[in-house]
């Protein structure tokens, strides 16, 4: 499912990998870890009244055509006051504003309240997480946003198009031949109907994907629990490492697709807040859309096991 070349200087091995399927490619530096760029987390004191705490979150955020937001439990979600989609909605998680641990509960329903909001609209839909602002969130109290356009973002649509390609040349569906390969592999972590694992050429630092039997937002609705329960554990799992700030990213396809595409969720783990505002994206990650990261997958997985 993937290529690699390794290239060794004196004690140093880089590994340069690329996926068969996109060509999207990475670089993988263990030794750099030695820089110790990614100090302990200088999280931002939880107390203080945000937009997004119960005090003010239904007086300082907008409503629906309907007037209304959405609320399932703790969760409370409304369109997104400064757009950069068609549609897009942003879901507050927590009452807490900065809360130590997220329940499966509180993920789940903040879940569903996006696919309330998202579930009618037509195009590609996607739900993502920023947590902490090292991780580019613009607010501290925890939030997920859903956008959804009449064309994938670029990479999800490298995806869908190479997903029906594979099916039409092999005849064989290429989420299920991975599901088959990444459950046998060192980097498989847990799961059945929905599995996580270790993206052997990952996007971005520890990158972790939950893999779907599904592909539209629409069949979603029935996986949301299972789903929630798994990324509870990845975000368990970022923490007992020392990572506090994490992107998260829910790809599926539009509705009524040909299925040759299947849904997945990409987390990869990012720089803790810190002083100095140093940062673990640099030219190489957005400016050649080639990421360099320091953990090798087959490591993550072994890793898993062990502390669990």
């Amino acid at each position: 499912m993937f290529s690699e070349e390794k290239i060794i200087l004196k004690d140093i091995i880089i590994h340069r990998r690329c996926e068969s399927l996109t060509g999207f490619k990475c670089r993988i530096s263990p030794t750099r870890l030695k820089r110790g760029i990614d100090p302990f987390s200088v999280l931002n004191p939880a107390s203080g009244v945000c937009n997004f705490c119960p005090e003010r979150v239904y007086a300082d955020t907008p409503v629906f055509e309907n007037k209304s937001r959405i609320t399932i439990g703790e969760s409370v979600t409304f369109p997104n006051l400064y757009p950069f989609a068609k549609v897009h909605v942003v879901t507050v998680i927590t009452k807490e504003h900065s809360p130590e641990y997220y329940t499966k509960k509180q993920i789940s329903d903040a879940l569903k309240g996006q696919y309330e909001a998202l579930k009618d609209k037509e195009g590609y839909p996607s739900i993502n997480w920023n947590n902490q602002p090292s991780a580019g969130a613009s607010m501290i109290h925890p939030h997920i946003q859903g956008i959804c356009d009449d064309f994938p973002t670029y990479a999800t649509g490298v995806y869908i198009r190479k997903s029906s390609q594979y099916l039409t040349d092999r005849d064989e569906n290429y989420w299920d031949k991975l599901r088959e390969n990444e459950k046998n592999s060192e980097r498989y972590l847990f799961g059945d109907e929905i599995f996580w694992s270790a993206n052997p050429v990952p996007f971005g630092e520890k990158e972790i994907r939950g893999y779907l039997p599904i592909s539209s937002l629409s069949e979603f609705s029935s996986y949301i629990d299972d789903f929630s329960s798994g990324l509870v554990k990845v975000i368990g799992y970022y923490k007992e490492l020392g990572h506090y700030a994490f992107n998260m990213a829910l790809r599926f396809d539009k509705n009524n697709s040909d299925g040759s595409f299947k849904a997945f969720a990409s987390v990869i783990a990012r720089i803790n807040p810190n002083p100095l505002s140093t940062s673990d994206s640099a030219f190489m990650e957005r400016l050649h859309l080639e990421p360099v990261v320091l953990t090798i997958p087959e490591d993550i997985g072994e890793n898993y096991r062990k502390m669990n």
